[in-house]
């Protein structure tokens, strides 16, 4: 089965530290060994290791897709170079530092944070080479968090309206699907990473919960 649990430092919010594309997943340095063989197996993608701006949350601090990845100005230049080593990197000039918690993408389109300049929404669709528009997830700017985006699905948080969907649906391409992760944890994009080959979510997300993401991502075995 295409799907695993883990924790990271202890926690099950591995979207918060991982992001991962249809052939990447870029972990922190601190990521345990298994970690990283269960990213491997289950995503079947390649796996580097960086800290952005100082900090083990990757996830977080970037977005990317298969074409490029965007940071927040600030990044450490050794970071850059690290993380430029293996896709092609964007630095965005904004106040909303957290890229992966402010941008939702896949390979068609992405999702950004109500508040991004135009400028900066320009800068976005530029380097991720997809049309980025403006938007919320269950009234949350945080659209990185609120949901997760793969080439064949798109999950989101349980309170997302039908107006929210149907534009997630005509931006990405791709179905929506509603769903909790971690025991009921609305905010999925902090509990799990995915492509369209698999799924890693948090050690305590349920069997039912477990049923709905691979049924939005369209990984059902």
């Amino acid at each position: 089965m295409p799907v695993g649990r883990a924790l990271i430092s202890g926690s099950p919010y591995l979207g918060v530290y991982v992001r991962s594309t249809e052939g990447l997943s870029i972990l922190p340095p601190n990521a345990p060994p298994a970690l990283e063989r269960q990213v491997r197996e289950l995503l079947g993608t390649a796996t580097a290791r960086t800290t952005v701006q100082g900090t083990e949350v990757v996830g977080a601090m970037v977005a990317m897709n298969s074409h490029g990845a965007v940071v927040a100005e600030g990044i450490d230049p050794d970071e850059q170079s690290e993380l430029g080593s293996v896709v092609p990197v964007t630095c965005i000039s904004s106040r909303l530092n957290a890229m992966g918690n402010n941008v939702l993408a896949n390979d068609s389109g992405a999702l950004v944070h109500p508040e991004f300049s135009d400028a900066a929404t320009q800068a976005i669709a530029r380097a991720l080479g997809v049309p980025a528009r403006r938007g919320t997830i269950a009234g949350l700017g945080t659209v990185g968090m609120a949901g997760v985006a793969t080439n064949r699905g798109v999950v989101v948080h349980p309170r997302a309206t039908e107006s929210e969907a149907h534009e997630l649906e005509r931006l990405l391409q791709v179905p929506v699907h509603r769903s909790t992760a971690n025991f009921g944890v609305p905010i999925v994009g902090a509990c799990l990473v995915a492509n369209s080959r698999g799924l890693l979510v948090g050690r305590p997300t349920t069997p039912v919960e477990i049923v709905h993401l691979q049924e939005g991502f369209g990984i059902l075995d």
